[in-house]
């Protein structure tokens, strides 16, 4: 946990986590973010009312977590953005409940050499798991990162990307309409100027699938249809075609595995 260690050049990184009655994996979650190697962050726990014992464990660790707080709230965009709004940080990482850091000194290797003068986003790789926490795959690494995959996909994770306090500062925060897809939105905002991704070829965190998201793929596929026509990443005709392609390969997916 972050120290107030005014010598150390290490830049400070926020971590944010936003639960809702998700008692069942959030100590496993809390404890490999509080038992990182890397001390230099701040932990910021936004929990939107919880009624079954979510809170008896932030209370339980408490000691090591900088703030939290526990209200109602405009669902997961809303309590994303009171974490922001309460960081310090020059960096800001989100780790959902039941995702977490893979191993004990990722953020140790993370900012082993990096200038916050320059990085804007820092990208890694995060190992999808299922609701049981068993490794379904792990993202790929490259080298380069690509802004032209955005117009496919999500292809920066958010349990795996670093967002410098900056982009928030140009770009806003979170936009609450948005339901699954706030933080590829809040990434579409800038992909005309997008700014230079630092990609390392590190495991950086665990990432359930058993969120809001879970089965929710045509939802997804319009909400993201309709955030890469509001912020108008290409023309409509070429955005149709990707909405369409996408379609048919899901549902070419869906009769395959029948």
């Amino acid at each position: 946990m972050y120290k107030n260690n005014k010598l150390s050049k290490n830049p400070l990184v926020t971590i944010i986590t936003v639960v809702l009655n998700g008692s069942e994996n959030l100590e496993e979650t809390i404890n490999s973010i509080i038992n990182q190697t890397y001390k230099d962050f701040e932990y910021i726990v936004i929990d939107g009312g919880s009624t079954d014992g979510t809170l008896e464990i932030i209370k339980r660790y408490e000691f090591a977590i900088d703030y939290w707080v526990s209200e109602s709230d405009n669902g997961i965009s809303d309590a994303f953005n009171k974490g922001v709004e309460l960081s310090s940080g020059t960096y800001i990482n989100f780790q959902g409940n039941g995702d977490g850091f893979y191993s004990d000194d990722v953020l140790e290797r993370v900012f082993s050499n990096i200038n916050p003068e320059i990085d804007i986003l820092i990208g890694c790789r995060v190992n999808r798991t299922d609701k049981y926490g068993k490794s379904l795959y792990i993202s790929k690494y490259f080298k380069y990162f690509n802004k032209r995959s955005l117009m496919f996909k999500m292809s920066l994770s958010h349990q795996g990307i670093f967002t410098h306090k900056e982009y928030f500062e140009k770009y806003g925060l979170f936009d609450i309409n948005n339901k699954y897809c706030m933080d590829y939105e809040h990434l579409l905002r800038s992909y005309h100027e997008f700014p230079k991704v630092i990609t390392k070829n590190i495991i950086l965190a665990n990432w359930r699938e058993d969120g809001l998201g879970c089965n929710k793929e045509l939802e997804i596929f319009e909400e993201y249809d309709k955030i890469k026509r509001d912020n108008k990443i290409s023309s409509d005709s070429f955005l149709s075609i990707i909405k369409y392609w996408t379609l048919f390969k899901y549902y070419i997916k869906k009769v395959k595995y029948v």
